[in-house]
This record gives C-alpha cells, structure tokens and sequence, in this order.
C-alpha cells in the first residue's frame, strides 16, 4: 500500500510539473514584442505594417512588410532552457544570403549572441537553447527572420519559470530606420546583424526597422505610415532605390511629411555609401554623386531655414572606398559591411540622441 502511494505521488508530481510548463506565445502579455510598430493592430500576426494601410501602400511594399525584420522577442526568465517553434511557408533562398538571415532567429541572452534556429525542408523551425545554469534571471531576445514570413506557434521554458517584463532601454521610444534592402537587412547572415539591429544593441535602443528591398522609393503613403510613428529620431536611409531624379523630389517630401507631425524630432539623412563600380565606371560614380548632393544640400538648406534637429551622414563614413570587401556582391552589406554602417553611424545618432556612451561601435 505504501508503495502504491508513494507510485501515485510520483505520477502526481510529474504531471504537475508537466502541466506548470510555461508557453509563450506572440500574444502573450509576459512576452514583449518589440520592433514591429503596429504589432497591436493586427496581434499575433507578425508583420512590419498594419492591414488597414494595404489598399494605400505599394504591392511591393505590403509584401516585404510580411518580413518582420527588426522584429524581436523580449522576456526575463529564470529558466534553463528555452524551446522554439515556428513555422515559415517560404522555404526558398536566394543566392547571396543564408537561410539563417532569410528564415531564422537568432538568440541573444544578457545581451550576447548564443545560437540560432532555421527552418527544416518544410519550413519548420523547432530548436531547444540551453540559457543557463541553475536559476537565475537572464535577459532574452529573439531576433525574427529578416526575409521570410513567419508564425511563431509557441516558445516553451522550464516548468514553474518565472517570467518578467525585460529591462527598459535606454530611451522610451524607438528609432525608426527608413530604406531599400540594405536597410532591411540584406544580406546579413544572421537576423541579429542588420545594422540597425548591431548599432541599437550597442546603444541600448528599441528600433523600428521599414527597410524595403528594392521598394525604398520614397511614396507618399509610405511616408504618412512613416510619420505615424512615435519614434525617438528618424533615421532615412532610401539613396539606393531611386534614381537621383526621383531622390531629388522624394527626399523633400518625406521629410516634410514627418515634419508636420513630428517637428523636433532628430532627423538623420544618409547618403550613398561607396559602390566598388564607381571605381570602374564614371556613370555609376555620378549618380551617387548626384544622390550625396542631393542629400547633402537639402540637410544644409533646412539647418540654414532653423531646423537644428536634421543631419547629414555620408554614407562613405558607413562603407569606405576602403571597406567595400565587406560587401557581398559589391552592392549588399555582409555582417562585416554592417558593422562597419554600425561604426559609421553610431556617433551620429549618438550624437542626435544626446546620449552619453563613448567609443567605438561593437557587436555584443
């Protein structure tokens, strides 16, 4: 009979403690989403934009927004051990990126890079982290894919795991980055290491990332959904889309378009950062030309007109004549071109944001 007890209370035990499992899902209020600026209009779903802007946005557009890049996963737990799984309908990849920067994420505990998960042939993604030993609160975030559509179904921790808000960052609101593919991403190798991603983890800042490949073109719709955001500075990076007379018209206009609704807010303007081609082809070296004119005097024209708020940063302080073997295909930043963005930009919107930290930019 004592043994037939003490069976039950085994049995017991162990389907208590199976049943204290702890899940998180993406509309789990213990499970900070950042860096999706609408996420509570269209909640679980993980997009970068809103459905009721889709009849106004570009097509092309509306799809890259189904890629949550810059999306992330922020908790504290005192867990062990953290269980990933997702789903991802596009298996597809593209010649100059891995699946992991496409399809992935990426895991970083108490603000250093661990491990990644990518999706198997049928677009599963199923992974179990190790977070630590014994329990101790630690710092989690997940970097979502910056290419690919995704569902997160559920992600699993230690059975009776504590879970906390994660820590504030250093300011309340968010940067929001504005740009073509290298703004989104492509083609880092990891989704933790697009460069906003690398310079906001440095300076302990949430961002938005609305970078579209090859659709960074300025329109006025995606300028009012731009201006719909409460961010801490703008950050316009769209010189590669364009042609130097479309730049030339849309630049004025965007950032007339946050103006009005946000006239104090830090406004950076990047230029082109340096194409090998302009090495070899004269053609190729004007139109960036153009394109850094353009950037350039428009800046200087609105500090002279009182906007103390608006900066220049040439894209050659980002990738140099000198760091272009940090490009993947002589356009798109690899992780190496991306720290180096990092390292070009982190002083300026060090320097717009009033913060205090001092010294180089470096990946965590």
């Amino acid at each position: 009979m004592r043994f037939r007890r003490l069976l039950l209370s085994v049995v017991l035990l162990a389907f208590g403690l199976r049943a204290q499992t702890v899940f998180l899902g993406p509309g789990s209020p213990e499970l900070h989403v950042a860096g999706l600026g609408w996420f509570g209009e269209d909640a679980p779903v993980l997009r970068r934009l809103p459905t009721r802007l889709k009849g106004s946005l570009p097509t092309a557009v509306w799809g890259l927004a189904q890629h949550p890049s810059g999306g992330r996963f922020r908790f504290r737990t005192d867990s062990t051990k953290l269980t990933l799984v997702a789903t991802n309908s596009d298996t597809s990849t593209m010649h100059h990126m891995t699946t992991v920067g496409q399809s992935g994420f990426d895991l970083y505990v108490d603000g250093r890079y661990r491990n990644s998960a990518w999706p198997d042939r049928e677009g599963l993604i199923r992974r179990e982290w190790t977070l630590g030993r014994g329990r101790a609160m630690r710092e989690v975030l997940v970097y979502l894919p910056l290419y690919k559509g995704v569902a997160l179904g559920r992600i699993a921790l230690d059975d009776g795991a504590k879970v906390e808000a994660p820590s504030p960052f250093a300011l309340p609101k968010p940067v929001v980055f504005y740009g073509s593919s290298i703004t989104q991403g492509g083609c880092a190798e990891n989704p933790g290491l697009s460069y906003p991603a690398i310079v906001c983890r440095d300076l302990d800042l949430d961002f938005v990332n609305l970078g579209f490949s090859g659709a960074g073109l300025g329109e006025q719709p995606v300028a009012d959904a731009l201006a719909e955001l409460d961010p801490a500075a703008y950050v316009l990076d769209f010189w590669a889309n364009p042609s130097p007379e479309v730049f030339d018209e849309a630049l004025p206009r965007v950032v007339d378009t946050l103006r009005r609704r946000h006239p104090a807010v830090p406004i950076l303007v990047v230029g082109p950062f340096w194409f090998p081609a302009e090495d070899g082809s004269p053609e190729a070296h004007e139109v960036n030309e153009r394109k850094r004119a353009t950037a350039r005097g428009l800046v200087q024209a609105r500090r002279r007109a009182g906007d103390r708020r608006i900066g220049f940063v040439d894209g050659r302080e980002m990738i140099s004549r000198d760091q272009v073997s940090g490009l993947v295909d002589g356009v798109h930043p690899n992780s190496l071109g991306f720290q180096h963005c990092a390292d070009g930009l982190g002083p300026h919107l060090r320097g717009a944001l009033k913060l205090r930290k001092a010294g180089p930019i470096r990946s965590r």
